[in-house]
């Protein structure tokens, strides 16, 4: 009984129940698992990626903590992880608005920029190793357009960055909401009108709760950001001048970010058929490009009286919003 308890029992026992030569072939069996488990780590060590200590190759000082990133959205394709040479960074600028304002042309012009390196498609989060590695001197960048319209975004990129700069491409309301329904309605041809969804009871009061409407409360979206950021870290850029004098917008991007200018008049052409600049050497490409078919797609008729209506109503948004930001948009 005495040793069934405490550390020497099972020694004790092992020897009383093996008896002479049978104690002296278990003994060695220490030393041999522990030669075979030497062995295991040796073979595993070969194997790269498969050894938890590496004495070869040091492994990377790991980084800091990081605050809580937006949660991917449902059904939210996964994003391929950027190589290459450099090293991640949160992007120090973030073009972050507005859906069908020209976000996705400034992105591409501006990735001609030498010193631009974007992500291509939209997160709609915060992760760092998405972003594209950027070496001194460049600038990482991202672009979600749903930022500007999500209550939590402006807090949590104060979290990760209260330097950032944040720039807003920002249309017409009115000409941004159809061409909102133009893209749904490419997708879902049994939709209702485009005055049945912005309007209650025929041409009764706006109906604010539809999304394509509600973007365009410039001013509203705004207020929110500025509780975080100051006017200062913010450009507005006019969708309507990025079409007409797409060189002219993309100097003050440039300024903006602290950059040479480099992308100009050089780099565009008006192409009558979309109605839009398209660039004459797409990067890495020595072939002009336009963007895709998404891009430029006719908008739907919509009667005079529905978009008379729409304008009245953005106008105290849109003089609200002049006065906030210092520009003149010219929409009224």
């Amino acid at each position: 009984m005495a040793g069934s308890g405490g550390p020497g029992g099972g020694a004790g026992s092992s020897q009383g129940a093996g008896g002479g030569p049978g104690a002296t072939l278990r003994t060695p069996r220490v030393p041999l698992l522990f030669a075979a488990l030497v062995l295991g780590t040796y073979c595993l060590c070969a194997f790269p990626g498969r050894c938890p200590l590496s004495g070869r190759v040091p492994e990377p000082t790991p980084a800091p903590a990081e605050p809580p990133s937006f949660a991917r959205s449902p059904g939210a394709p996964s994003l391929p992880v950027a190589s290459g040479s450099g090293r991640r960074r949160f992007p120090q600028a973030l073009i972050v608005g507005v859906k069908k304002g020209g976000t996705r042309a400034l992105l591409e012009f501006l990735r001609l920029h030498p010193d631009v390196r974007a992500l291509g498609s939209e997160p709609h989060f915060f992760d760092r190793s998405l972003m594209p590695r950027s070496l001194e001197g460049q600038i990482t960048m991202e672009k979600t357009p749903s930022y500007f319209v999500t209550r939590e975004a402006p807090r949590r990129i104060h979290a990760m960055s209260p330097d950032t700069k944040l720039i807003v491409v920002v249309r017409n309301p009115v000409t941004r909401a159809i061409s909102d329904y133009a893209q749904t309605l490419s997708k879902t041809p049994g939709l209702p009108s485009f005055r049945a969804l912005a309007f209650r009871r025929g041409l009764g009061p706006v109906d604010t709760a539809w999304s394509a409407v509600r973007i365009g409360l410039y001013a509203q979206h705004l207020a929110r950001w500025l509780r975080y950021f100051p006017l200062s870290r913010f450009l507005f850029v006019s969708g309507e001048r990025l079409v007409s004098d797409p060189a002219g917008e993309l100097g003050r991007v440039q300024d903006f970010l602290g950059l040479k200018r480099v992308v100009s008049d050089k780099h565009f052409y008006f192409n009558a058929t979309k109605g839009f600049p398209c660039l004459k050497k797409a990067q890495g490409s020595g072939r002009p490009r336009c963007l895709g078919k998404s891009k430029g797609r006719p908008h739907p008729r919509v009667p005079e009286a529905v978009v008379q209506r729409l304008r009245a109503f953005y106008r105290p948004f849109n003089l609200k919003f002049y006065q906030m930001t210092g520009q003149d948009f010219g929409w009224d």
